[in-house]
């Protein structure tokens, strides 16, 4: 009877998604057997979700309507109506069961406390979720250890540390791990902090933000000096110019996007639970702020799908929020949170995070520019009819079930009962906005017209917003030609051959001012219970006023934080090599020669196991350090023994010729081919990935890990680098390190359109 009632449903309701969409669920979110072989397709993924969803309603009455509520989850997934977050996609009704995406830890001021933490990051990663944190409470560098009679590193030095660990999580083949590292304004290390992220590549698996305070607010305003505080004493530990600092950190975020900043105490002014805990961390994209050890469950609503003559259909709306406020309820009590304290502090404040997704979209199709006046007050009455009907489904909810543990210590206290400490975030919507086919939170448009490479025939061609392809080829303006100058402009402003209405409606984010971000986000965050996932996009010609001016905008109209990109900005920082002298003299390239090869050198052959069979890689040494490299794959002169000794031979070139080492390793370490396999407990993800890893082994100022089959004992020398493929993000128009497609900066973090990659999820 299941069965009959599930392929009924089923077979009534089949999911309608663009080439895009398959491919992003195909690669993430079905489940697949031992081999590789998707046993799901997309029905079956949104069913397996909703059963399970359902399942939660038994805990409160035995004779509840499951059958019926998992009709009613799937239709609200399938129609791509609503989605949930990412981890309840993929593990609800699997053996993992880990349904959140968003997680604070907190970090005290001892040893105890910060190494528990970490141990408890790596749970978290491990069970595929991004953790928070604020390291505002440990003691300043230099700063008193009774216990050892020394001195502190400081909060930098341990960030470093929770860096380096999610690092070898990441290597060790799980779902990559994302972190948001918060610091006070008021932390006598506030200076260290703001420039931790400057050099290319560190700390490349955090985003930092400052947390701003209203005394630090204040004393910008009044051009006057504020006070530090020793986070160990409390006592008063210096003061700093308010200028000065915000000018650093103004500096630093046009230079490179990093740091944010987050308006602690506006944060913690909209609290809803302040008798329980002050909120000191966000999760790693910002939109989230929590206390420590809570988590929340996150949905988005696509707007796109919510028309009807011309207009929102409220009715609908009403509908499609009641149901999503419902299911992530469940969604509480059906996770598994991966450590028992997270659990309770979950349950006991019962926070959900409705947001949307759609909203450039809703504004073509009802011909509002994004940016008007229009489209601010639209924002303000969609969201604001958002929070209201989700809370009153929490307050029905509350009926039934009971009003959230800490209710009695919360602002609602002496209002209705109502089931969730918060009901309403705007989050990104980078993959989940892929499968909906859906624009990205309240972002605008990227670009109307992609240009895309096609592999097998060398081709380009084009993926053009399909609304404005439709209205291009009515009004008889759709060519190639057009198509390919849009894709090159990025705006259409400026084609006088396009309608004027047409220019007027369909903007892009180059078209759209910074202060018009800061308003549009401003106009959803009124009404949004926690915060709102945005990122403020400047043109490269900005200037570090512009920049300034958008930080103090969204102070003033109550934003809780704020995160901006400046075009081609981190392009920039990659030219500026950190080890590069002033007045240094560089050779042309063509006098670059490789150094002779020596008659006799040493080296070493390590046994690697990889996706193509067994490969043995010879790392050899002159006197200068390593200088050629040999690899034997499969057959001779087949052609991935071909690919291999062509790699080898390029790094062989590259090494006599004075290339690093390190950077020959991070070019090729993290590339990935479709048959990654695991080795002695670690990952290698690529034939390039084992040679890089080889190389890497056979350096003297490495530890060999027991990856490698090759006993060989070195000396212990630490030497930092960076091996992620993620630091490849930094440029000013980066590709995917995933698919190679172009990666977008846009609510609060760095996705891939094309396969859905995020280096925050």
């Amino acid at each position: 009877m299941v069965q009959d009632t599930k392929g009924k449903l089923i077979s009534e309701n089949i999911v309608k998604l663009n080439k895009n969409a398959r491919t992003v669920l195909e690669k993430r979110y079905l489940k697949k057997d031992e081999n590789g072989n998707l046993i799901e397709n997309p029905e079956d993924l949104f069913y397996r979700v909703a059963e399970n969803i359902a399942q939660a309603d038994k805990i409160y009455d035995s004779n509840a309507g499951v059958v019926a509520l998992t009709r009613e989850f799937y239709i609200s997934m399938s129609s791509l109506d609503f989605l949930p977050n990412s981890p309840t996609l993929m593990n609800a009704g699997r053996h993992l069961q880990q349904l959140s995406a968003c997680f604070v830890l907190p970090v005290d001021d001892s040893m105890d406390s910060i190494f528990e933490t970490l141990k408890n990051t790596a749970l978290i990663h491990k069970s595929g979720g991004g953790t928070g944190f604020s390291f505002s409470k440990l003691r300043p560098r230099n700063d008193t250890v009774k216990t050892t009679s020394g001195v502190s590193s400081g909060p930098v030095s341990f960030i470093q540390v929770f860096n380096a660990a999610t690092e070898a999580i990441k290597q060790g083949g799980t779902r990559r791990g994302a972190n948001m590292a918060i610091l006070r304004v008021d932390h006598p290390d506030i200076l260290d902090f703001i420039v931790c992220k400057d050099k290319n590549g560190s700390l490349n698996n955090f985003n930092i933000s400052v947390a701003v305070t209203k005394e630090f607010m204040n004393a910008l305003e009044n051009n006057e000096d504020y006070n530090l505080y020793n986070p160990r004493t409390g006592a008063t530990a210096g003061t700093l110019n308010a200028e000065e600092v915000f000018n650093k950190i103004v500096s630093q975020a046009w230079k490179n996007g990093e740091p944010g900043v987050v308006f602690i105490d506006k944060v913690n002014d909209k609290n809803t639970t302040p008798k329980v805990g002050q909120i000191e961390s966000t999760n790693p994209c910002g939109e989230q702020p929590l206390l420590p050890y809570e988590s929340c469950n996150l949905g988005s609503i696509n707007l796109g799908h919510f028309l009807k003559d011309n207009d929102v259909d409220w009715e609908k709306l009403a509908g499609i929020i009641k149901t999503a406020v419902h299911f992530l309820d469940n969604v509480i009590d059906m996770n598994n949170y991966p450590i028992v304290k997270i659990g309770e502090i979950t349950r006991s404040n019962r926070k959900i995070g409705l947001g949307i997704m759609g909203w450039a979209d809703l504004l073509l199709h009802l011909g509002i520019s994004y940016g008007s006046d229009d489209s601010l007050a639209l924002a303000e009455k969609i969201m604001s009819f958002i929070r209201h009907k989700s809370h009153q489904a929490s307050e029905e909810l509350a009926v039934k079930r009971g009003a959230f543990p800490n209710f009695k210590q919360s602002i609602y206290a002496k209002s209705n009962p109502i089931r969730n400490a918060t009901t309403t975030t705007i989050a990104p919507t980078g993959t989940i906005g892929i499968i909906a086919s859906a624009s990205g939170g309240i972002e605008p448009i990227f670009a109307l017209v992609y240009k895309r490479a096609q592999c097998l025939d060398n081709e380009e061609m084009y993926e053009v917003n399909p609304y404005f392809e439709k209205l291009a080829k009515e009004k008889g303006f759709y060519s190639s030609a057009i198509m390919d100058k849009i894709a090159e402009k990025g705006s259409i402003r400026e084609f006088k051959e396009i309608p004027e209405e047409i220019r007027k409606v369909f903007v892009t984010s180059h078209d759209i001012t910074p202060e018009d971000h800061i308003k549009m986000q401003a106009s959803f965050q009124k009404f949004t219970d926690n915060a709102v996932s945005k990122t403020v996009n400047f043109p490269n010609y900005a200037t570090k006023e512009d920049v300034e001016k958008v930080y103090i905008l969204s102070y003033k109209m109550n934003c809780k934080g704020v995160t901006v990109y400046r075009d081609g900005s981190r392009d920039v920082q990659v030219l500026n090599l950190a080890n590069k002298k002033e007045n240094q003299i560089q050779k042309p390239l063509q006098e670059i020669k490789p150094r002779p090869r020596p008659k006799k050198t040493k080296g070493f052959t390590f046994l690697m196991h990889t996706g193509c069979g067994k490969m043995y890689v010879t790392v050899n040494e002159d006197d200068k350090g390593a200088c050629e490299v040999f690899t034997q794959l499969g057959k001779s002169g087949g052609c991935t023994s071909s690919q291999a000794e062509a790699i080898s031979r390029l790094i062989s070139l590259a090494l006599r010729s004075g290339v690093d080492q390190y950077s020959i390793i991070n070019q090729l370490k993290g590339i990935r081919c479709p048959s990654p396999i695991l080795s002695e407990g670690s990952a290698i993800l690529s034939c390039a990935d084992a040679i890089a890893k080889a190389l890497e082994a056979c350096n003297k100022e490495k530890i060999i890990p027991p990856l490698f089959t090759q006993e060989v004992s070195y000396e212990i020398k630490y030497k930092e680098y960076t091996s992620d493929p993620d630091a490849n993000l930094a440029g000013a128009c980066p590709q995917c390190p995933e698919c190679g497609e172009m990666l977008t900066f846009a609510e609060g973090c760095v996705i891939c359109r094309a396969c859905g990659y995020s280096k925050c999820f």
